[in-house]
């Protein structure tokens, strides 16, 4: 009988040793763009590149009272000078958003991350904007983010200050009259021009920073928005930023954004 048990009790152990413990499943996958805007040393390397470039720019932009960033500008040589910065991706980076987002994305999921992080300045944003204040220039910062009405507290724009205090963070003092966002007034769509134009009216405009064609080049969009008629594709996205081939790295600067933009959407297989 107790060889039986004692059979039977090593037959058990055995039995458990061989068990398999359940397998993990597999790492959530990571866009490698996130990685390298995030990680990479040549990201901070193309982004300090770029504000010393337009830095170096600054005083010839300033002291020309015949330029402007703007084509379609003119009779602009007696208004004060004034730059136009993109915010995401452009003065404050969203990697960190990015990784932690669980699909679908949401302007609500990203205004309500931002309003718990602290933000993470672009390499050399916050000197390039020193430098540039420094010789009278005004900084306005349009960005796409939304206002969105919180119905909890009645709130017309909460985004707002979420949006301020993020170029706050990134090293740039500003108010919040110049933020604008879209939607925060009638006629402020998610075409930028509507906005740049409205900047237009009283300054003039030596520079366009971003990282999406839509930050320089209207009607960049797969769909239109007012008071473009027609949608973009790639190769229309193309030609208009061939057309415009003075002005990259001439009062224009761009800064690359492999993570999301208005480029996915005319993406083809």
């Amino acid at each position: 009988m107790m060889k039986r048990v004692l059979a039977l009790t090593v037959a058990v152990v055995i039995a458990a040793g061989c068990t398999s413990a359940p397998l993990a499943g597999p790492e959530p996958y990571i866009h490698p763009g996130i990685r390298w805007v995030q990680q990479s040393a040549e990201f901070e390397a193309v982004a300090m590149q770029v504000y010393r470039k337009a830095g170096d720019d600054l005083a010839a932009k300033v002291n020309d009272r015949s330029w402007s960033a703007l084509p379609d500008q003119s009779n602009a040589e007696d208004l004060p000078p004034a730059i136009i910065f993109d915010v995401d991706e452009t003065v404050v980076s969203n990697a960190e958003f990015q990784l932690t987002l669980i699909p679908p994305f949401s302007d609500e999921k990203l205004n309500a991350w931002n309003a718990a992080n602290k933000a993470t300045g672009i390499p050399g944003v916050a000197e390039f904007a020193a430098k540039a204040r420094a010789m009278g220039v005004e900084l306005f910062f349009v960005t796409n983010r939304p206002c969105i009405k919180d119905e909890r507290t009645g709130a017309a724009c909460p985004q707002k200050a979420v949006s301020t205090q993020d170029v706050v963070e990134a090293g740039i003092p500003v108010s919040e009259e110049f933020v604008m966002l879209s939607y925060e007034q009638p006629g402020w769509n998610k075409e930028k021009k509507n906005r740049r134009d409205e900047i237009a009216k009283n300054y003039r405009v030596i520079m366009l920073i971003g990282d999406d064609l839509g930050d320089f080049i209207p009607c960049s969009r797969r769909r239109a928005v007012s008071p473009c008629t027609q949608g973009a594709s790639a190769q229309s996205r193309k030609l208009a930023t061939a057309q415009h081939r003075n002005y990259w790295g001439n009062g224009w600067y761009i800064l690359p954004n492999p993570m999301h933009g208005s480029w996915t959407t005319v993406l083809t297989q």
